[in-house]
């Protein structure tokens, strides 16, 4: 039987360890400080915005909640980034995706000061992760590596296909990989002969935003799946395609009228040696790798 990787449970092991991180800082008189920028009114964003600002509440770590209009400028913005890196209590930046279309994001990422960069996104540590670095990586891929290490699953030697290349997960999952003495291939939706290759991993990250995209037949039998992705199943028909007879999700489908799958297909988990469950996998450790960063980013700024 395949081993489900219990994103819950690894996410609040390193929540722990970081509430003693938090303890230990406290005690040489440092309280790392997260400020968060949320423009405007998305529920999806708020529910997730105030998940962020609960878990720092929980561990010992000072936050401030930004909410400007959603009439704010990429200038006004500009400005408000400019006076939080002169702030030396905010150890962390991070502006919630995504800003309305009138805003400039790149200019916006690119004016956080590097090492408040929590999100990881700012390209100098793009630059540090790809050469090896020490760095504050993006969340998401951290949380895949913690979850590989944490399920003693070996990295090292190891081939790992990663089927994404966006700036947010795929590439610097790939870096990350490599950087653990992975052999590394990195694909997307324009590789030829895909499934070839997929079925070369040992471990296979899945994180190209399609549902089910992955499906048993690009899987090799005993391959670990980490599966990154989240979408919104609301059509009987593409309930029926990924989850026909399961019973709890039926229940989920008809009571909420919409469930959660993810990049990899549910029928592939059975050919593997591990699999990241969705939910309860990957998306659970992203809060978490945030607050881990916010610590570190901590330490780093004060030379500690």
């Amino acid at each position: 039987m395949p081993v489900v990787l219990d994103g819950t449970a690894i996410a609040a092991q390193i929540q722990q360890e970081v509430a003693l991180s938090v303890a230990a800082l406290a005690a040489r008189g440092v309280r790392p400080g997260l400020a968060v920028i949320l423009v405007g009114h998305v529920p999806a964003s708020e529910i997730y915005v105030r998940s962020k600002v609960k878990t720092c509440e929980e561990l010992g770590i000072h936050s401030e909640l930004i909410t400007p209009p959603e009439s704010i400028t990429t200038e006004e913005m500009l400005a408000l980034v400019d006076s939080l890196n002169q702030r030396d209590q905010i150890d962390g930046i991070l502006i919630q995706l995504p800003l309305p279309a009138h805003v400039d994001t790149k200019r916006l990422l690119d004016a956080v000061l590097p090492e408040k960069d929590v999100d990881g996104f700012h390209p100098v540590n793009a630059g540090r992760l790809q050469s090896g670095r020490p760095s504050l990586a993006p969340c998401t891929p951290a949380g895949v590596i913690e979850i590989l290490q944490r399920s003693a699953i070996p990295i090292s030697g190891a081939h790992a296909v990663v089927v994404g290349r966006s700036d947010i997960v795929g590439k610097p999952a790939a870096a990350l990989l490599l950087n653990h003495n992975a052999t590394v291939t990195l694909c997307h939706s324009k590789t030829r002969d895909l499934a070839t290759l997929t079925r070369q991993a040992d471990i296979l990250v899945a994180a190209i935003g399609r549902p089910g995209f992955i499906t048993p037949e690009m899987v090799r039998h005993g391959a670990t799946l980490i599966d990154v992705g989240i979408n919104r199943v609301t059509t009987r028909a593409d309930f029926d395609r990924f989850f026909a007879g399961d019973a709890k999700r039926e229940e989920a489908f008809t009571r909420r009228g919409s469930v959660i799958v993810g990049d990899i297909h549910p029928h592939a988990f059975a050919v593997s040696r591990a699999y990241t469950p969705v939910p309860g996998g990957v998306g659970k450790l992203t809060i978490a790798m945030l607050m881990a960063n916010t610590v570190q980013a901590a330490r780093l700024r004060r030379g500690l």
